[in-house]
């Protein structure tokens, strides 16, 4: 297949295009600077522009465009750019689509878990509501922006968990105190994370290309957990304590609204049309997890 990656510079768009490439797919990524290669096009999403030749003859668009969640305090000129710079990358990939005779008939647009909100102990599959806050207000204008692909191509978007990877993402900044024996669960901990590896979300979303699943698909794995598990798994491995817990109240103080959205929150996710459709996770379970992460595996 020729796919067309916006966001394929970040650390889940790095990896996937090097399974796709190593599947034996072409990749075309849309960069911002001015193209280097034929392997990249350059496009201006904040203005809406890209050639639509950019996407002619493509067998699929991915997108993961989007600033980091946690990178920065929610101000709100940050918060703002977390919409604009999810949405103005999508709506600009549908409006160039929409002006192709023959447009890609696939498009897979990030989304996020937190759709959901912070929903407690519920299970949460793909038919379950939209949430409150801001995240979930990004996830499902995220959503409708994606929806507005042309009649006839197939739209998904896959709800993606806490990314776990050796290096950056959502660990990035936890790992390392975690070998420092200085990490500990935040909160009570026992708010669930819907987790992932990265390998695994590559995976998915080649399996996704190649399958007939369209709309939400909860992107996570199959074994639910919260997060008191999932730091002392990580812990496990590396040898170290994680009994220095951090307080919700510090973490507001600290964080502010990001605290309670982003750390405290929980989505109990299943992800049942991704196991519906016969998916096989490399990293199913939790202790597996965190044997890849540690480099163990």
């Amino acid at each position: 297949m020729r796919i067309v990656i916006a966001g394929a510079s970040g650390l889940i768009g790095t990896h996937m295009s090097a399974t796709f490439r190593g599947a034996g797919h072409q990749v075309i990524s849309l960069v911002r600077r001015e193209a280097s290669s034929a392997a990249e096009v350059q496009w201006n999403p904040a203005a809406g522009e890209l050639d639509p030749k950019a996407l002619e003859g493509a067998d699929a668009v991915v997108n993961l465009s989007g600033a980091g969640i946690g990178d920065r305090p929610w101000t709100r000129k940050r918060v703002a750019e977390l919409f604009s710079s999810r949405l103005d990358p999508t709506r600009t990939l549908t409006n160039a689509m929409r002006r192709l005779d023959s447009p890609p008939p696939v498009f897979i647009s990030q989304s996020g878990a937190n759709y959901y909100g912070d929903a407690g102990n519920t299970v949460l599959r793909e038919d379950a509501p939209q949430g409150a806050g801001t995240l979930a207000r990004i996830c499902g204008e995220w959503e409708t922006a994606a929806a507005a692909a042309p009649p006839g191509v197939r739209v998904v978007t896959p709800r993606t968990g806490v990314v776990l990877s050796r290096k950056g993402g959502a660990l990035g900044r936890l790992l390392p105190l975690i070998r420092l024996g200085l990490g500990g669960p935040l909160g009570n901990g026992r708010q669930y994370w819907p987790w992932v590896t990265l390998p695994d979300v590559s995976e998915a979303f080649l399996f996704l290309l190649e399958s007939d699943v369209s709309g939400p698909v909860n992107l996570c794995a199959p074994e639910q957990t919260d997060v008191n598990a999932l730091i002392a798994a990580l812990a496990r491995v590396l040898h170290r304590p994680a009994a220095l817990r951090v307080p919700a109240p510090v973490l507001r103080l600290v964080m502010r609204d990001l605290a309670d959205e982003l750390l405290l929150g929980s989505q109990r996710l299943e992800p049942a049309r991704l196991l519906a459709a016969g998916f096989a996770w490399q990293q199913p379970t939790l202790a597996e997890a965190a044997q890849w992460v540690a480099g163990k595996d």
